[in-house]
């Protein structure tokens, strides 16, 4: 059915055979959910790496018409994997015209809809409520109050109305009644004050609470879902052992497993398809660098694990490594920006706000802890890229007492005359898929990323001030040092 042909009023509404069943939020959620596993239907799109771990335990908890909190670290796509529970709900569905809570009107449960439908009867006026209407999200902070989420007493409608004080017509509905009929999210659960969550589950099992000390019985019917970070939530005396026991499933989300998920989800999410006068050409190997980085983060004993490394790191670092290349390509006056290693180092700024540090990294500094995962980055994409590959005459030419240092400011042509004169390495470019007739500024870029990935492998070394040289040789200690340092450890 149109929208033009839907029914406006209550009797037409029992007319209509398709609007006859009364159906919970959660079983229209059910129902429709088995019509798209029926048809093989994307379920969740752009959601990526939980198609065998998170989205089949979300798809059991709908199926079990469960409340259920997804647990996470942040940057794990908790908000925006629950927002899309809406596509589950029916394109409309009808309400009472001017219902404050969007009464069925088969089953009003406000007083004022049970009068209204009472007085007029067939003839009581029908609105429709579309299915992004159905969702109401709250992020949970000490603050909210009782008020905030189940409601208060008006004076001022209970003056305007002539109705005594204690009236339930006098009632100012906060966000949870108002999402009567949909969907309702908690961000951050744990924040939420200990009465708050006692009007919670008050509401998930026995449907009624008292405002101001006015018993309202308000039998809701929504899907309540929840986020969480696992150390707040499993923290006693966080969460209510009442509000936990009401909570039907508790699933627990995840980063992306592979560096290919993980750079799927930050492509689709970064914003680099901009308008530019410079053609935007990002390499495969620095979107690999970018995303290793947020991996290799994730793993070092310097960075706290309990805060975890968002997802939006590489999204942002991504960003910020594309506009610094369009910066120079624009500066340079060249039609083709082309990010390199360089790049990623200039996205510092992006990189030391997300990161949490334990108290060694906090020792260290944020920008030395970043520049550290940058080559530890650099250097595991350059493994995956030229494992067994010969590099000798390259570090050769900086044995032999070569130099090179790359001004940022410089077109890419002239940089590509100072990267030939080292022996052979503009022919190992072709290792990461370069043709005989690419621009200057990607030739560039992929020879660049080489040197990084020697220096990266202590191979070559590298300073502000001079740029890449050879790799200081330790010297080693003598004879009899040596059979010293035996002895000690025999």
């Amino acid at each position: 059915m149109n929208s033009s042909s839907l029914p406006n009023t209550l009797g037409g509404l029992r007319s209509s055979p398709k609007f006859q069943t009364l159906r919970s939020v959660k079983d229209e959620l059910r129902e429709n959910l088995i019509c798209k596993l029926e048809r093989r239907e994307t379920l969740f799109p752009g959601i990526v790496g939980f198609e065998d771990t998170v989205s089949p335990q979300v798809v059991n908890a709908v199926l079990s018409r469960h409340n259920f909190i997804l647990l996470g670290l942040r940057g794990q796509a908790k908000t925006k994997l629950i927002r899309m529970l809406v596509t589950l709900l029916d394109e409309y569905v009808p309400y009472i015209a001017g219902c404050e809570i969007h009464d069925h009107p088969l089953a009003p449960i406000c007083k004022p809809c049970r009068e209204l439908v009472r007085e007029k009867g067939d003839a009581t006026p029908l609105a429709w409520l579309l299915r992004e209407d159905r969702y109401v999200e709250k992020l949970a902070t000490p603050d909210v109050t009782i008020a905030d989420m189940i409601g208060d007493i008006d004076p001022i409608k209970a003056a305007r109305t002539g109705e005594n004080i204690s009236s339930e017509l006098t009632v100012h509905y906060g966000l949870l009644p108002r999402a009567n009929r949909g969907i309702f999210a908690i961000n951050e659960l744990p924040d939420l004050a200990g009465k708050i969550q006692v009007g919670l589950f008050n509401i998930m099992q026995e449907g009624d609470v008292q405002i101001k000390g006015y018993p309202v019985r308000l039998p809701l019917d929504l899907l309540l879902v929840f986020t969480a970070n696992p150390e707040d939530y499993t923290a006693r005396g966080k969460i209510i052992t009442p509000l936990k026991d009401r909570i039907g499933s508790e699933i627990r989300t995840h980063y992306p497993a592979t560096l290919d998920h993980g750079m799927e989800i930050t492509e689709q999410e970064a914003w680099t398809e901009r308008r530019s006068p410079a053609e935007l050409r990002i390499p495969d190997y620095i979107r690999e660098v970018i995303e290793q980085l947020a991996f290799s983060a994730r793993e070092d004993k310097r960075v706290d694990k309990r805060s975890g490394v968002s997802q939006r790191l590489p999204i942002s670092v991504l960003e910020n490594v594309t506009s610094n290349a369009e910066r120079r390509a624009l500066m340079a006056g060249e039609s083709v920006a082309v990010p390199r290693v360089l790049d990623v180092y200039a996205a510092l700024p992006s990189i030391t706000g997300k990161l949490e540090l334990e108290y060694e990294g906090e020792l260290k500094g944020g920008d030395v802890v970043a520049r550290e995962l940058i080559r530890l980055a650099v250097g595991k994409v350059f493994t995956a890229h030229f494992d067994g590959e010969n590099m000798s005459t390259v570090v050769q030419w900086f044995e032999l007492g070569g130099s090179l240092k790359l001004d940022e400011t410089e077109p890419s042509s002239k940089m590509v005359k100072e990267l030939a004169h080292i022996q052979g390495l503009m022919e190992k470019t072709k290792r990461l898929g370069l043709g005989a007739s690419e621009p200057d500024a990607v030739r560039a870029a992929a020879a660049e990323f080489i040197l990084e990935g020697l220096y990266a492998h202590r191979r070559i070394s590298r300073n502000e001030e001079v740029g890449y040289t050879a790799e200081q040789r330790r010297r080693e200690p003598p004879d009899e040092t040596k059979a010293k340092i035996k002895r000690q450890y025999q």
